[in-house]
């Protein structure tokens, strides 16, 4: 496969603490990328920021409730004003609110908070960041998606995520001949916090798989990577 360069370009992770942003943040590292970590509260990312900067790349850190449009409004206004200018957008911050066995009496609320958290923000930050990317002409933004079905229990999660879907491929194609591919990934099922302890693959698998929508180089949009795929591979 093609690589882009992507040493000294600066990436911004959604939900970088810990799980699947965090491995994400790691891998982007090892290229030389720097690295914005996004988390709740900037305490939460101090340890990966130092674990980053030792690795030789730049690191800033930053923070929004991503349920609270006025943070998100915030943070990206920051972002915009102070810089440094995100090359690579990495949609990884989602909620998943727990198990609803009674799944024909699923909170309104529990739908209104995962759609405001796994799309409109992510919607958001798309919007505002990607015409930057158009006027430097080059881009990568990569939406993590979930392959979860036939699961009603989940279906606040999983229709937030089939919405997510949906934008990149409405998307994607507007984006391709100005330098920016917008692509999905789904990391399988993984032991974190969201996959839960029951899942049969180990966060770390997520990589080297997590990075290809990043690295890939030949116009590729609209594409859903399964990061498995690579799990155990060399990209």
């Amino acid at each position: 496969m093609k690589q882009a360069d992507i040493k000294g370009k600066w990436a911004l992770v959604t939900g970088a603490s810990r799980g699947i942003g965090r491995q994400v943040s790691l891998g982007l590292a090892d290229y030389g990328c720097n690295v914005i970590l996004h988390s709740r509260d900037l305490a939460h990312t101090g340890l990966l920021a130092a674990a980053l900067s030792a690795k030789g790349v730049e690191v800033r850190q930053i923070s929004a409730e991503l349920g609270e449009p006025d943070q998100v409004e915030t943070m990206l206004t920051q972002l915009l004003n102070e810089g440094p200018n995100v090359d690579i957008l990495y949609n990884n911050a989602a909620i998943q609110i727990g198990y609803r066995e009674d799944w024909l009496n699923v909170p309104t609320e529990e739908i209104r908070k995962s759609f405001e958290v796994n799309c409109t923000a992510l919607i958001r930050i798309c919007h505002r960041l990607i015409p930057g990317m158009i006027q430097r002409g080059w881009g990568r933004v990569i939406n993590v998606t979930s392959g979860v079905k036939d699961q009603p229990q989940l279906i606040a999660y999983a229709v937030s995520k089939a919405a997510v879907d949906k934008f990149v491929l409405d998307t994607a194609e507007h984006l391709k001949d100005k330098g920016v591919l917008m692509n999905l990934m789904d990391p399988g099922w993984l032991r974190t916090d969201l996959g839960g302890s029951n899942a049969p693959g180990s966060v770390e698998s997520v990589l080297p798989g997590a990075l290809v929508p990043v690295l890939i180089d030949d116009g590729t949009v609209a594409k859903l990577f399964h990061a498995q795929d690579w799990a155990g591979k060399e990209i």
